[in-house]
């Protein structure tokens, strides 16, 4: 487990690739509709930290701005 969120590490189990002559995503939306809420944001945050690396973890900007309403 990452000690970040409680999201476990991404690791890639090479014996459970398989070659598929198709794609056939059945079984993948299958997967999804049966896995927990708490398993797909887990999911996702993996993705963004794979894709973002270092930065995923950095704070965000926050900007705010107040704009005065024009009445017609």
């Amino acid at each position: 487990m990452n000690k970040d969120n409680d999201i476990p590490e991404l690791r890639l189990d090479r014996s459970r690739i398989r070659v598929l002559k198709g794609f056939d995503d059945s079984h993948e939306v299958e997967y999804w509709r049966n896995s927990s809420t708490k398993e797909r944001l887990q999911q996702i945050e993996r993705l963004r930290r794979q894709n973002y690396g270092p930065r995923a973890t950095a704070r965000l900007q926050r900007v705010i701005r107040v704009v005065k309403r024009e009445w017609s």
